[in-house]
């Protein structure tokens, strides 16, 4: 893969995980703990609460996923060896890649 092909792939992975870092620091009140007035909060609202808490932390939890594998495939872009299969060696074609540049794998192997 030549040098303008991993600056490309670089950047769009940068922009992701800054993107990313974005949505996390926006939504960070949601997933804080659930404290309402048991009094004047009825149990629907109680629910709703709690529900929309466990749905911003499993969002969380594929950010920061989706983080590690991006910065994964920017250390492998670093190494030289982005683009190619972890396991066999073998080259990962470019239409993988631009569906998932964080792809460590060919299809073979994944």
């Amino acid at each position: 893969m030549d040098k303008s092909t991993q600056a490309r792939y670089r950047a769009q992975l940068e922009t992701r995980l800054q993107a990313l870092h974005s949505e996390a620091q926006a939504n960070a009140d949601s997933r804080n703990v659930v404290t309402l007035d048991q009094t004047s909060v009825g149990r629907l609202s109680r629910m709703d609460a709690i529900q929309q808490q466990a749905m911003a932390q499993a969002t969380q939890a594929r950010r920061e996923l989706e983080s590690r594998q991006i910065r994964a495939a920017l250390k492998r872009i670093k190494g030289g060896e982005f683009g190619y299969c972890e396991d066999c060696g073998e080259e990962i074609p470019e239409a993988r890649l631009n569906l998932s540049p964080t792809a460590g794998r060919c299809v073979s192997c994944a």
